[in-house]
This record gives C-alpha cells, structure tokens and sequence, in this order.
C-alpha cells in the first residue's frame, strides 16, 4: 500500500497490471476522507491527442522501482470511469468508480466525498 508520506514520488511512475503490462503513468491519488489513507489513483492513458485520467483502487498496490504494480487488469483499468486531464471528479459520478471495481462506496454522514484528491 502506498502510504500518504509516498505519494509525491510516485507521480509520473508507470502504472502496471498484476502481468506486468503498463496501463499508463501515475497522475494523483485520492484519499479515503475518513481515513486520509490513499484509496485510488488516476493513471494518465491515452493517446497524445486524447489523453484521459482513469481510476484505479491502491488496495493491494505494490511499489517497486519506478513503477506501482496495482491489483486489477489492464483491461479493466482502461474501461473505469475517466475525466480529462484538466478535470476533477464530479460528486456525482464518484460512486460508479467504486461500482466499476465492485467495491463500497461509503460517503460521509452528511453526504460527503469519500475521495479527496492529495
């Protein structure tokens, strides 16, 4: 897992699949609002002209020289819920990134993100 104090060297890192195929590079990571504890990350894909940032769980995540081998498919990974580039992730759409990877989505009491981006 990819602790909090970490998450600044990581950027720009390769994002692998558990085989070992580049998915694309570490762009930022998400935060669980409860914890603080990294939850996801956004990987840079796409071509030049049609770059895009898909969603990615750190749970499982293991770091090795100058990539994040991260616990799902690439296939998988590059069909999760993207934004731009120059986007951010709208409350809205936040719980079909959970979906997509069949995980909880838990909001706060009062309705509140449960990723903050770091």
């Amino acid at each position: 897992m990819i602790r909090s104090a970490d998450i600044r060297e990581w950027r720009d890192h390769d994002v692998v699949d558990p085989k070992g195929h580049r998915i694309g590079a570490l762009e930022a990571i998400y935060v669980d609002t409860t914890t603080d504890e990294p939850a996801m990350a956004t990987v840079l894909t796409g071509l030049p002209s049609r770059r895009r940032l898909v969603f990615v769980p750190l749970a499982e995540a293991v770091l090795g020289p100058g990539y994040v081998k991260v616990a799902h498919s690439k296939s998988l990974v590059k069909n999760a819920p993207a934004i731009g580039t120059d986007d951010i992730l709208p409350a809205e759409e936040e719980e079909a990134v959970f979906k997509h990877y069949d995980l909880a989505y838990r909001p706060g009491p009062n309705g509140e993100r449960q990723l903050a981006r770091r």
